[in-house]
């Protein structure tokens, strides 16, 4: 079974993450967005497994920084193109393994997987 992690190695969530998969020897890749890229038809696998509204981290500085008149006219078009430009808007970690997609942390989740 093939797992990976996508999201933003300086991430302190992502951090938690890799952690907790390491101490429970569970082999995985990373895929950092702003190293490894990220391009749309990836982004649209991803939207069709969680949904746009799922993805964006609305608790991020990157949400915050949109302007209201942003944050009211996202849609799912829009709230693509922003993730492409700005990766760290997605909510993170994503995690897919499996037949398992997970998004965000926690531990539960994480201890599932080796079930």
């Amino acid at each position: 079974m093939t797992t990976t992690m996508y999201g933003i190695s300086n991430c302190d969530t992502i951090k938690k993450a890799k952690k907790h998969l390491e101490s429970t020897h569970h082999a995985f890749t990373f895929h950092d967005y702003r190293k490894d890229g990220l391009d749309e038809q990836l982004l649209c696998q991803l939207e069709a497994l969680f949904g746009w509204e799922a993805m964006v981290n609305k608790r991020g500085t990157t949400y915050r920084q949109l302007t209201d008149e942003q944050k009211q006219s996202l849609n799912k078009e829009s709230a693509i193109a922003l993730m492409l430009e700005s990766p760290a808007i997605i909510k993170r970690p994503i995690l897919l393994s499996g037949n398992t997609a997970l998004i965000g942390y926690k531990a539960a989740d994480y201890d599932a997987l080796g079930a």
